[in-house]
């Protein structure tokens, strides 16, 4: 558990110094995500919407995930979460 969370980490900290945006780029993006990204960004609120509605569906999604994954509450031996698991 200590290794994932560790690769977890160092991934973190190194794949965004590769996606940051460039010169042109940067100055196209609005004012809240100026060098995050490539590219023109949300171009008026609805995009907005769109993108924190999906975030909140990730997280969602996530939250469960890691929930089944850890407690699966399976207590036959064969079921297949519980080979995850060892």
């Amino acid at each position: 558990m200590k290794k994932t969370i560790f690769v977890f980490i160092i991934l973190a900290c190194h794949v965004p110094l590769r996606i940051l945006a460039c010169d042109l780029c940067q100055n196209n993006q609005p004012k809240a995500l100026k060098g995050i990204t490539h590219g023109t960004g949300p171009q008026g609120n609805i995009d907005f919407i769109i993108i924190w509605f999906a975030v909140i569906i990730v997280a969602i999604t996530f939250f469960f995930s890691l929930k089944y994954l850890l407690k699966p509450k399976e207590t036959d031996a064969n079921h297949i979460k519980n080979i995850v698991m060892k």
